[in-house]
């Protein structure tokens, strides 16, 4: 895949970038009073609220599914969904099968992730922001190299985004290249 370079940023995608990382470090995301889900899709809402965006406005009661999906489907009904070449700061980077969501021991779960891209680095490797777990950290994702975790000479090309089990199946990834589904920006 010929993945990514970096586009030019308009303000509110140069604002949403630096929101995200703003909370970096943290465990939590607090906007204009509003405490989010500290999960990865509350963490996302969270950031795209400070710029008066609501990633689940139209989408009605959550039936069973995730809010990884919710904000999937509000991107593709208000902007649209991509793969690159070109990424803006500020868009989504959505996953899957970064955990087993439906419980079957089978890496067939889609939508299981979500983090917002900071930039690009000149070789193409994508970081971005996300909350996992450990609290709301920054990541790195090279779709041209999606099988490397690090380099030879110790540079990380792709972090883990899924934990190792015991009870993974064959073909489980781990890496965030491995288990990139899409990007997502929304009209400015």
């Amino acid at each position: 895949m010929s993945c990514c370079a970096m586009a030019k940023a308009m303000p509110r995608q140069t604002a949403l970038a630096k929101t995200a990382v703003r909370f970096v470090g943290q465990s939590r995301i607090q906007i204009g009073g509003r405490s989010f889900n500290p999960d990865c899709s509350g963490f996302v809402r969270g950031v795209y609220a400070s710029q008066r965006v609501d990633l689940y406005s139209g989408l009605g009661e959550l039936d069973g599914g995730n809010g990884v999906g919710r904000i999937y489907t509000h991107v593709m009904e208000h902007g649209r969904i991509h793969y690159g070449p070109t990424v803006h700061p500020g868009d989504l980077v959505f996953f899957h099968n970064t955990w087993d969501f439906n419980g079957d021991g089978l890496p067939n779960d889609p939508l299981t992730h979500i983090g917002v891209v900071e930039k690009v680095e000149p070789d193409g490797t994508v970081l971005f922001v996300s909350s996992l777990s450990r609290g709301i950290e920054r990541y790195r994702m090279n779709l041209q190299h999606p099988d490397i975790h690090k380099t030879a000479d110790g540079r990380v090309f792709n972090d883990f985004l899924r934990r190792k089990r015991f009870s993974d199946g064959m073909g489980t990834h781990y890496l965030a290249g491995q288990l990139f589904a899409a990007f997502g920006t929304l009209s400015p």
